[in-house]
């Protein structure tokens, strides 16, 4: 079986479960097989921003329900931890609606919400027009960077020289994000975001 074949019959399952774990690197290749006609676009939008909401509830509910079990005491140890209440704390309704945007805050922001006062019924609705906005952004992004890319790619003849080049590109746009936002950021919140 190609690799053709096994993404167009897991691509949106795959894509599901990678945005919920991953984040942006795999909803930007989602992106890139859109525009290589391996997903539909709106499909790898859709499905981004589904599993970007339901891992982000998921992680939600472990702060709320499993505070005192031992993987999330050690959690709350971490600068990044810390960094997230503090954040949250001060500005509640921007801190929930915007911490998937924030490289090396994702996993821990919705666990140290979930820890907090913060009631479900305000977290849910940010949490979900949040996804409904980051998964399209970083599938379009991946979509204008795939139609970039589209004319050095049909110039690549095997599986494999297609695959690497995804992985290339994917990995300069990660550098990239990973550049301006650390160049955004206070020289407080660079060190180790885990």
């Amino acid at each position: 079986m190609t690799i053709e074949i096994l993404i167009a019959r897991y691509g949106l399952l795959a894509l599901f479960v990678g945005s919920g774990i991953e984040g942006e690197a795999v909803v930007v290749t989602g992106g890139i097989l859109a525009h290589k006609g391996l997903v539909p676009l709106w499909g790898a939008m859709l499905v981004s921003a589904l599993g970007s909401c339901l891992a982000d509830q998921l992680w939600f509910f472990a702060g709320r329900y499993c505070r005192h079990y031992r993987w999330v005491r050690a959690l709350m140890r971490k600068p990044a931890f810390s960094r997230a209440i503090a954040f949250l704390e001060r500005h509640p309704t921007a801190f929930i609606f915007g911490f998937r945007f924030v490289y090396g805050m994702r996993t821990v922001s919705p666990i140290a919400i979930g820890t907090t006062h913060i009631e479900t019924r305000r977290f849910v609705p940010l949490n979900m027009l949040s996804a409904a906005i980051w998964g399209p952004a970083f599938t379009l992004l991946g979509y204008a960077f795939g139609r970039a890319i589209d004319p050095v790619l049909h110039r690549l003849q095997s599986g494999f020289a297609v695959a690497l080049a995804g992985v290339l590109v994917v990995g300069a746009i990660g550098l990239v994000i990973l550049w301006v936002v650390r160049r955004r950021r206070p020289a407080t919140m660079i060190d180790d975001p885990l």
